[in-house]
């Protein structure tokens, strides 16, 4: 019965096979075709040949179960391996699979999306053999959100990889929303299908729409290690192939190699492909889910909170020792734990230097973070401090300080690679903190990959363009609200993503959404350190009802749910905290729109409080409407262009 259970089936089986399975048989092989499924049938895989024969390229064929409508949405995935010293895994044989596993796990996580994960998949290990004798294993999983699988190599030996040989296949006709590839993540997404396709290199996480309009799928990566790169996909060589793709020698100011080297045994990074509906893709937690649990036994000193932070307001650091004074003053005025002490801290004047600042921070009863650039050859910026995050030996000793002066995180930049020693850097980083009960904060790096189950005291990065390119140039202006529409169905789906939202005010160039629309970042933008980018006066001129809002909304959740929306057009999502919901919705279009909000998921038969606050006649007004709602009322608020919304729901 675990075969039945695991949902493998053989295409070209006789119901006498199928009987036989039903008796009890645990695994099949046969040289044409495996199907591996979901616990909940909706994630179906065929794992075939090329040549039917049993020997020769394999590849994984992904389709998607919508109540009984089956939707192709990955045609071919390739699959394989070169390795430089000889040895090719892309022509193979298939010796055996292994019996089914069903995959059943609760977690728990301090902050993202949830606070409460459980997962269920079936894995089948298919285990292939290259001309020279060598076998790779296969580890496939099934999820019942999407699926995973990665290479395991299990003889000894040390090998450089040549090129991995995975590729997703996508229908012309498939919509998708990608990011060129840049060592920072900060692109902006594009949106294209058919003719219209861009060949590029592109970075994670990608987002696809099939033919069929009623399957999305998401491409990413997770659990990568040092044992490996950071990859990116490219559909250069065919516009509906997208390959994984190695990184630009020159990433990182040319240091360090390109290629990964690796030792047997060795597993490979999990590719990952969320399936589903666009909900499917928010709620999703399957990068995590992958990820190896935490190596942190305790962790209640990890506290998600909110941010002041002084330098999108004065697009400088924080060497003046009276803008530090503000911003923890605002953070008490705000209620909230922590402000950030940005670059230049280590050469602060104007009244005092870092010791009187820490000291006048804490007398607030707020919590300091302090910045450094990662430093080394692998950036150009010469920023400081510099290089105190650079070597264990360095670590141990600033954290050693950092403890001593009571600094509750670091913020870590410019890292400009994902090449391998990149890669062990960040972990490494991440280690000597937990140490020290230090939490981080990577800026000016890659995007997440699963670290923050294995690391929970990683809060949060960067790796998104966010409200520093008001800074940046006057294009922002005029793409950040199709922008902001796009970024929780792509790079918030896999972990925080600190986009430094809720600006009120201008700095170098303006903004074009509403007051509404900004407000509703705060619940929208997941980030367990969410660092709140405006002025002291930003907040202190808002009217009560969204200072009071911004000074009670979280930054971790325990529930997470897409209520309507659409990548470039609008998005409307509601996050639970205790027994609280709280609601952000904006408009990316420049029309204005009336969103008609239902409240199915509150629990029947309670009433609730709702406050709405929302755009007023113009962009920059915003009123407040407060009702008595229970789970089968429907409420229609108006959005401006570019406008939008929040509210809190919360049990009478």
């Amino acid at each position: 019965m675990d075969c039945i259970k695991a949902h493998i089936e053989k295409n070209i089986f006789s119901k006498a096979i199928l009987m036989m399975l039903l008796l009890g048989f645990s695994s099949w092989f046969s040289a044409n075709n495996w199907v591996v499924k979901s616990p909940n049938d909706k994630i179906i895989v065929n794992v075939f040949n090329s040549n039917n024969t049993g020997n020769g390229n394999w590849f994984l064929n992904v389709k998607f179960n919508n109540n009984g409508k089956i939707t192709e949405a990955i045609s071919k995935i390739d699959l394989g391996l070169i390795l430089w010293e000889g040895n090719s895994f892309g022509e193979m044989k298939l010796l055996k699979t292994s019996k089914p596993l069903l995959i059943k796990e609760n977690y728990s996580m301090p902050h993202g999306k949830s606070s409460q994960r459980h997962n269920e998949g079936n894995e089948v290990v298919f285990t292939f053999e290259n001309k020279e004798k060598k076998k790779l294993n296969l580890i496939l999983r099934a999820y019942n959100d999407g699926i995973a699988f990665r290479y395991s190599l299990s003889e000894k030996g040390n090998y450089t990889v040549l090129e991995e040989l995975t590729s997703y296949t996508v229908g012309n006709d498939t919509a998708r929303w990608t990011e060129k590839w840049n060592p920072a993540n900060e692109g902006l997404y594009s949106a294209m299908a058919g003719d219209k396709t861009q060949q590029e290199e592109w970075g994670y996480p990608a987002l696809f729409q099939a033919k069929e309009k009623n399957c999305w799928f998401l491409l990413h990566e997770s659990a990568v290690d040092g044992n490996y790169c950071g990859s990116k996909l490219s559909n250069r060589a065919d516009k509906n192939t997208y390959k994984i793709t190695f990184l630009d020698p020159k990433d990182g100011r040319g240091k360090g190699e390109s290629l990964p080297k690796i030792t047997f045994p060795w597993k490979s990074p999990w590719r990952v492909i969320i399936i589903g509906s666009l909900n499917d893709m928010v709620a999703s937690t399957l990068v995590d889910d992958v990820a190896p649990p935490s190596v942190i036994k305790n962790t209640d000193w990890i506290k998600p909170g909110a941010v002041s932070w002084n330098y999108w307001s004065d697009n400088h650091g924080t060497r003046d020792f009276k803008t530090v004074c503000e911003f923890a003053d605002l953070a008490v005025a705000m209620d909230w734990p922590y402000t950030l002490l940005d670059w230049e801290w280590d050469s602060m004047g104007n009244g005092g230097n870092l010791e009187d600042a820490l000291q006048y921070i804490h007398s607030r009863g707020v919590k300091p973070l302090m910045w450094y650039n990662s430093g080394g050859d692998h950036t150009w910026v010469a920023s400081t401090p510099k290089d105190r995050m650079l070597n264990h030996e360095n670590r141990i000793e600033e954290f050693s300080k950092l403890k001593k002066l009571g600094v509750a995180g670091v913020k870590v930049d410019f890292f400009e690679s994902e090449k391998q020693e990149m890669i062990q850097y960040y972990l490494d980083i991440l280690e000597d903190a937990a140490k020290f009960e230090m939490m981080v904060y990577f800026h000016g790096c890659l995007v997440p990959r699963g670290w923050a189950r294995t690391y929970p005291n990683l809060m949060t990065y960067e790796a998104v363009r966010g409200a520093e390119w008001y800074n940046n140039g006057p294009e922002f202006t005029a793409t950040a609200p199709v922008h902001n529409t796009i970024l929780p169905f792509t790079r918030n789906v896999v972990g925080s993503m600190d986009y430094t939202p809720v600006t009120f005010t201008n700095s170098q160039f303006p903004h074009l959404t509403s007051y509404g629309h900004e407000l509703a970042l705060s619940v929208l933008f997941e980030s367990a350190l969410q660092h709140f980018a405006d002025r002291p006066e930003g907040y202190s001129d808002l009217p009560d009802a969204p200072k009071q809002f911004l000074k009670e909304v979280p930054t971790a959740w325990d529930e997470t749910k897409l209520l309507q929306g659409f990548p470039g057009k609008e998005v409307v999502m509601a996050r639970r905290k205790n027994t609280d919901w709280y609601i952000g919705g904006i408009n990316g279009e420049n029309v204005e729109k009336n969103v008609l909000i239902t409240f199915d998921f509150l629990e029947k038969n309670k009433k609730y409080k709702l406050r709405i606050i929302k755009d007023g006649k113009h962009d920059k007004q915003l009123v407040t409407d407060d009702l008595v709602i229970g789970s089968a009322d429907s409420v229609t608020v108006k959005e401006l262009r570019r406008g939008g919304f929040a509210a809190v729901i919360s049990p009478l």
